[in-house]
């Protein structure tokens, strides 16, 4: 099981189904309009956050899972799997019925829709309520699948599913007409195929009888106690890389917010590549972890400096470049603008794709509540220095901000994983 090669895998999981997107995307708004379209990203959207409501189980799974398999604990799989899959699907319920109830007062009123779109979002929103359980029962099943380190069929899977989310819709409009309603039909159905193969991908690696396992509450308490903690991280992480647009609108102004998203929407996809790493490093270094943590030493630094080694050069290209590239793409005047911001945000960039190596270490170990409590008081600290920044630095200001905040998280995580490891150690 190379880490080189499940790398490579989840690089193309998360690349491949954008190329589509790339084609199907102006095809989806020259025919169905830019509102329709608009509604349906805010359905890619809605779905996508709903999947919180697996509580971080997916990831829970994974390392709960890769830990058994480390111990040769085979027997503890059935009846932990099945306590995990169970929680899934009755909170992934409990969110398509909040988004099915939110549906008509979303349609007619918060989304600002137009009144010849109403009805037709309002039963796009209900039919997409159904695919809230369907990607909960599914995250939790990969999760099971990267714990056997089955980079793989996973990332074939997250292929077969991005595409399905850019190529069906067109398919759909192209067959069938203009219907939100068909559209988002097709892409749930797709996540209903997705699902079905992922539990038999799953029933094949599990002992015969799994299924009949009963539900565990200290498999419970366990799993929720490590997922919990990383549903934190999964709100709060998110919410200080887009609060700050909103920030920027409220005290500069809108007209100014395009300088600073646009830079940052581009610079921040190069993080495909940590995030590509540590996906395989996770379940790797759970195993290690409880088996050879002079191994797992090891091979937390050499993906440290894999990861430094790789963006350095990246992330140096883009901050002497970005006065040249701005200019290209988008005209002398966004360039000088802009330019500046992205060069800050460059140096950013590069501390933000090490940090991904100890925060997935970290958590590796059994540990999320060390980085959700990390990411609670980053919030507390960041919005008021943004609002500072911005007071006296304008948009500038706030690169620096983001640029301060990823610096510290960097430096405190490496910190923490110290500290973590030396623990772990010590137990052995």
């Amino acid at each position: 099981m190379s880490l080189r090669r499940n790398t490579l895998w989840n690089l193309a999981g998360t690349v491949l189904p954008l190329l589509l997107g790339a084609v199907t995307i102006p095809y989806l708004i020259r025919k169905t309009g830019v509102e329709a379209f608009g509604v349906l990203t805010l359905v890619w959207a809605l779905v996508g956050y709903f999947s919180l409501f697996d509580f971080g189980l997916g990831r829970a799974l994974t390392q709960q899972v890769a830990a058994a398999r480390s111990t040769g604990h085979h027997a503890q799989f059935p009846s932990l799997i099945k306590t995990g899959l169970w929680f899934t699907a009755a909170m992934g319920v409990v969110g398509g019925l909040i988004l099915a109830a939110s549906s008509r007062h979303l349609a007619l009123n918060w989304l600002n829709v137009s009144v010849s779109l109403q009805l037709s979002t309002g039963h796009a929103l209900l039919i997409a309520a159904l695919g809230i359980p369907l990607t909960t029962v599914t995250t939790g099943l990969r999760g099971i699948l990267e714990a056997y380190e089955d980079f793989k069929v996973v990332n074939l899977l997250r292929i077969g599913l991005g595409a399905a989310n850019f190529g069906l819709p067109a398919l759909s409009v192209m067959f069938i007409g203009n219907s939100l309603a068909w559209m988002v039909t097709s892409l749930i159905a797709a996540r209903a195929i997705v699902l079905l193969a992922h539990m038999w991908l799953v029933h094949r690696k599990l002992p015969a009888g799994w299924a009949s396992a009963r539900f565990n509450n200290e498999n419970m308490r366990n799993l929720l106690s490590f997922g919990i903690w990383m549903t934190v991280s999964n709100i709060i992480g998110p919410l200080m890389v887009t609060a700050d647009r909103f920030i920027i609108s409220g005290v500069l102004g809108a007209s100014l917010v395009a300088y600073y998203t646009v830079p940052f929407e581009v610079l921040i996809r190069v993080l495909v590549v940590p995030g590509a790493l540590t996906s395989a490093l996770f379940p790797r270094l759970v195993f290690l972890m409880t088996t050879d943590v002079v191994e797992a030493k090891r091979l937390y630094r050499k993906c440290l400096k894999i990861i430094t080694a790789v963006l350095a050069p990246i992330c140096l290209l883009l901050a002497l470049g970005s006065k040249l590239g701005l200019t290209l793409w988008l005209g002398n005047d966004f360039a000088e603008h802009a330019w500046l911001i992205a060069t800050v945000m460059a140096v950013g960039l590069l501390l933000n794709g090490i940090a991904y190596v100890p925060f997935a270490a970290i958590q590796a170990s059994g540990d999320s509540r060390t980085t959700a409590k990390l990411h609670i008081f980053e919030l507390l600290f960041y919005v008021p220095l943004l609002f500072f920044c911005l007071k006296y630095a304008g948009l500038m200001g706030a690169a620096v901000a983001w640029t301060t905040r990823v610096f510290f998280d960097l430096i405190a995580l490496l910190l923490l994983w110290k500290k973590v490891f030396q623990k772990k150690t010590n137990r052995l």
